[in-house]
């Protein structure tokens, strides 16, 4: 196995490209896009995944782009302080984690392959044959030994391979939505924050970025839009948050203008197996925790590579999923019970979470507070021992 097609130059598609050309193997990637995709939100680099970071070299480049966000500031409707967090710890993020915009990761990940591997941009797979023949949207078709799907939540490979993902979804009862809005609060390095029962609002300005990002997050029933009508997918986030207070009518506003709008439900993917044939699926693809864990990038990191490494070493797609399964099960379970933290169903309990951030730099059990929110996620990062595929 030596000609290796990878579907789709995501975190994972990039991050397996890399490893894949180092450990000897011809890697051609291909991505719908015509290009990267640049901006999109702040993701976080945690425990294994920070050692991945480190053995591709890149770690110095990653710290001087993290976000250096500040201060997480929550607001009631009027517009008053309410309570204030250190970012880091309303992040989960401890010790060495870094923050980054996923524009930036994935920029400094093409620059590390660009050269190396093969990219054919605006093109996308439609078939793949038993032979390993893949045929293209634009491209001729061509043989490889293997393909990896490294195509997102939605993937396409795995629906070619594997069926439908409504066998393998999971929903976790949320939408999100995310864009580029003017950053008119004149935040700086700041994460401000509204929560209303049953719906949340984040707006955020990073290091050296003079817009800012709205975030919206809400509780719902199963939706039914047409995933290409952006214009209906505004509709649904404008009528999701009607009646919210604070800053929220003039974010929704300037929604109507954003580019880069981002809308999906909060949706786990649940395999029994992450590889079939000639196909072998990596990432979100194969193990989306959903935005809910925060560890969506880590898992794409870690994912490729011991996916590589796997490969490389001879242990294939068995050992891949050997080796990764406990670590996505202990990541997956974060997202369902984050999610309930992220959006609070009631009055009582959102008046109960801000006090308790109110007080918690105040409290006797201040380091077991911070360890509740944060221990979880730490542990989770960490549940993976990488070996020294050799190189």
């Amino acid at each position: 196995m030596t000609n290796i097609l990878i579907s789709g130059a995501s975190i994972a598609g990039t991050t397996t490209a890399y490893w894949l050309k180092r450990h000897g193997f011809d890697v051609t990637v291909v991505e719908r896009a015509p290009a990267i995709r640049e901006g999109g939100y702040k993701v976080d680099i945690r425990g294994a995944a920070l050692q991945v970071v480190e053995r591709m070299g890149i770690m110095d480049a990653v710290r001087a782009r993290s976000t250096d966000m500040r201060i997480a500031t929550h607001y009631d409707a009027r517009g008053r302080k309410v309570a204030t967090m250190d970012a880091a710890l309303f992040g989960g993020r401890t010790g060495d984690d870094v923050e980054i915009m996923r524009g930036d990761l994935n920029e400094l990940l093409y620059d590390l392959t660009r050269h190396d591997v093969e990219y054919v941009f605006g093109d996308s797979v439609t078939g793949i044959a038993e032979d390993g023949t893949v045929a293209f949207e634009r491209s001729a078709p061509r043989r490889f030994d293997l393909v990896v799907g490294a195509d997102g939540a939605h993937s396409t490979t795995r629906r070619i391979a594997f069926g439908e993902e409504s066998r393998y979804a999971r929903d976790l009862g949320h939408y999100i939505s995310i864009c580029t809005v003017p950053n008119k609060l004149g935040l700086d390095r700041e994460e401000a924050v509204h929560a209303a029962p049953g719906r949340t609002a984040n707006v955020y300005s990073t290091r050296q970025d003079t817009s800012a990002k709205a975030l919206f997050m809400w509780s719902s029933e199963p939706l039914a839009y047409d995933h290409r009508d952006i214009d209906a997918q505004k509709d649904l986030l404008v009528k999701a948050m009607r009646g919210v207070e604070w800053e929220v009518p003039a974010l929704l506003e300037s929604v109507r203008d954003a580019a880069d709008f981002y809308f999906d439900s909060v949706t786990q993917i649940h395999m029994d197996h992450w590889s079939k044939g000639r196909v072998v699926l990596v990432g979100d693809a194969a193990y989306c925790a959903s935005p809910a864990s925060g560890q969506g990038t880590s898992l794409a990191l870690v994912g490729a590579y011991v996916l590589a490494g796997e490969l490389a070493k001879g242990g294939g797609a068995a050992g891949y999923e050997r080796e990764m399964r406990p670590f996505v099960e202990a990541n997956q379970a974060l997202g369902p019970a984050n999610v309930k933290g992220m959006v609070i169903g009631s009055r009582a309990a959102l008046w109960f979470q801000l006090k308790m951030i109110k007080l918690l730099p105040h409290l006797p059990g201040r380091d077991r507070m911070i360890d509740r929110i944060a221990g979880p996620i730490h542990r989770a990062a960490n549940a993976i021992s990488l070996r020294k595929y050799s190189e």
